[in-house]
């Protein structure tokens, strides 16, 4: 497996900047492609570019409702980066371009993040009824949704975990065996995966979320 780097959000440039360095070292030199979704409210590209701005060339695809990501956007790429927006619609469009990154260097942010899991947590406040995440971070869904991600790593991704409060909506979902296990990622924090070693980066914290006798192991 190539290299994943999984950001958690925040919107301090310079420190997500530091956090992407692994992947833009991984470009060696070639052009990366950004991916951003625009959910009809626009998109800002400045925001984006600058976040990747040690990367030595940059190639935006925008996607929109029916505009999914496909590989002829990916042609002659040495890696993507997929941006934050609205979760749902994130692996709405570019989960169906899931064997065109396979093989590429792959940087997510927030829903670049949480998308990037087999077993992707993409919103949803309530399960069974029960309150699980604030309503605020329900990214527009009720229920909690765990849907086909993009398969880069065998944990589910949930974001901006102290900031909007959904580390429970990780457990919850690893807990109704929705995922096999989770990582909650803070803001201005990423979950740096190479060749299956896992390292957490960054000012906050990455809480590992797995089955346990009785329920779950949050560490």
């Amino acid at each position: 497996m190539t290299l994943s780097v999984l950001v958690g959000g925040g919107r301090d440039e310079a420190q997500v900047r530091a956090l992407l360095a692994p992947f833009v070292a991984e470009l060696a030199g070639g052009e990366a492609t950004c991916v951003v979704v625009d959910d009809g409210e626009g998109v800002d590209l400045d925001r984006w570019r600058d976040v990747l701005g040690d990367a030595p060339s940059v190639r935006t695809v925008v996607l929109a409702s029916g505009r999914p990501l496909c590989a002829a956007d990916l042609t002659g790429t040495a890696g993507v980066f997929v941006a934050g927006g609205l979760t749902p619609l994130y692996a709405e469009l570019v989960v169906p371009a899931r064997d065109a990154l396979a093989a590429l260097p792959y940087a997510g942010f927030s829903a670049g993040a949480a998308i990037a899991a087999e077993r992707a947590i993409v919103g949803g406040w309530l399960l069974d009824g029960r309150p699980v995440a604030p309503e605020d971070a329900g990214e527009d869904l009720d229920q909690l949704a765990v849907v086909p991600g993009l398969g880069r790593v065998g944990f589910a991704v949930d974001v901006h975990a102290a900031q909007w409060g959904t580390l429970p909506r990780a457990v919850a979902a690893v807990r109704a065996g929705l995922a096999p296990e989770a990582r909650a990622v803070d803001e201005h924090t990423a979950v740096v995966v190479r060749d299956g070693v896992l390292e957490v980066v960054g000012a906050g914290a990455a809480l590992h979320v797995r089955p346990a006798e009785g329920g779950v192991l949050v560490s």
